[in-house]
């Protein structure tokens, strides 16, 4: 294909008038579509309804060392419910605490806590003039809406294909006490499906922060999340490096079962040091007297252990591969060689992150909107909904149906092209 930078100016009118005629086709359809979060497919839901039969009014609500789950206790979960948990996150039970069903809503007490009580014996973050966390982008907007609602500043650290600009963060957490902590997306991140290589991970083990209370927020969401069984993508496990480096209460690590059992009913622990677990413990005692234990009961009765829980990714696996595989084969043959976008074919997790033209994003994703297809809101992956180069879109295939999706593909590409031809014809 030929660039459409090379094209003449009459070349490129000509093009527009051509693409318009597609759209205008598309538009009448009337179609709608969202992709505008990651969510699994009902189909990746029907995995796990056997869970719903594992328990009923005869089963025995005991667990292995005799706490009942239909009564108050086990403020840090249930036994199995943490060796269960443990294992998938690559630790020691004794290093985990499980809480509800969301890793997110863990992360957000995390901050507000370290707001209002610091963070083992430091001064509350409230107590301070400032307070700034290093963002890597693009990144999950999520995140970057906890850091806001709390008035921390945000700093952007670039992504590279072995994961954040070390030499940056070194640098920031080294020489400003106001910096308290990173969030981290290790294993296919969201939204580029990158996996923080050795090096990258060893760096973070050994940071030497200004701040006593900067901490690493290690979101590893898609940690079992792999699209395809060679698994090439290893991640080296970051309390067990931090511990060697000497750095043993320097991250928190999150992880739940959200996209794995019942996005809004899974489980979600921390894992992190006995130091830091104790110091979590103390306020999360005044905030509840245990959380669901029968749906801690419920998932180890389902997935019994970790290969169990490898088993059952593996048919997830098979559902959402041919969705990821479809619209990247869609964007090689409609855009490969035009030099109009760049994308990563990731090997897990949930998206794929798409670079346009600069100034170019929030466009595209109008221009998809007016033909039916709801996207991410451009900006959404960088701090304050600002992308600097409005230029990065993330694409959410789990959801569609194939059908649907292959159709939603197709707008995208229409819209990535008409808008792409604007830009060179100076309308943008």
């Amino acid at each position: 294909m030929t660039a459409y930078k090379d094209l003449s100016r009459e070349e490129l009118k000509q093009l527009k008038d051509s693409l318009e005629k597609k759209f205008a086709q598309i538009k009448a359809k009337g179609l709608k579509m969202d992709m505008s979060r990651g969510k699994p497919s009902a189909e990746q839901l029907n995995l796990s309804m056997g869970m719903l039969d594992v328990l009923d009014s005869s089963s025995t609500m005991f667990c292995e060392n005799g706490i009942d789950c239909r009564n108050y206790g086990a403020l840090d979960g249930i036994p199995e419910a943490k060796k269960l948990l443990a294992d998938m996150m690559e630790v020691s039970p004794d290093n985990v605490i499980v809480f509800g069903n969301s890793s997110l809503n863990i992360m957000y007490d995390t901050v507000a806590r370290s707001m209002t009580h610091g963070v083992m014996g430091s001064t509350p973050w409230c107590k301070l003039d400032k307070i700034k966390f290093l963002c890597p982008v693009p990144g999950y907007d999520r995140h970057f809406g906890i850091t806001e609602h709390f008035g921390i500043e945000m700093i952007l650290i670039p992504m590279s294909e072995d994961g954040p600009d070390m030499d940056m963060v070194e640098e920031l957490a080294s020489t400003d006490a106001a910096v308290k902590g990173i969030w981290c997306v290790p294993k296919y991140s969201n939204p580029q499906g990158i996996t923080y290589s050795d090096e990258t991970v060893r760096r973070f083990a050994n940071l030497k922060p200004a701040a006593e209370d900067f901490r690493i927020y290690w979101d590893n969401a898609y940690g079992v999340h792999h699209l395809y069984e060679d698994r090439q993508d290893q991640l080296l496990e970051i309390l067990e490096e931090c511990k060697k480096a000497g750095n043993p209460d320097m991250v928190y690590k999150f992880s739940s079962t959200s996209k794995i059992s019942f996005s809004g009913s899974g489980l979600a622990a921390l894992a992190a040091s006995k130091a830091n677990l104790k110091d979590v413990s103390s306020t999360m005692k005044m905030q509840t007297i245990g959380h669901d234990k029968i749906n801690q009961l419920r998932h180890v009765k389902f997935f019994k252990d970790l290969e169990g829980i490898h088993a059952h990714m593996r048919k997830h696996a098979e559902i959402i591969r041919p969705k990821f595989e479809a619209v990247l084969t869609t964007l090689e043959n409609e855009l490969g060689g035009l030099e109009i976008g760049s994308w990563i074919a990731p090997r897990g997790g949930y998206f794929i992150s798409f670079d346009a033209l600069e100034g170019c994003a929030k466009a595209i994703v109008a221009k998809a909107k007016e033909a039916g297809l709801v996207m991410t809101g451009a900006g959404a992956t960088y701090p304050y909904g600002k992308d600097p180069h409005d230029s990065n879109i993330r694409i959410a295939p789990t959801y569609p149906t194939l059908e649907e999706l292959k159709e939603a593909t197709e707008i995208f590409v229409l819209s990535v092209k008409l808008i792409s031809v604007d830009k060179l014809l100076g309308n943008i």
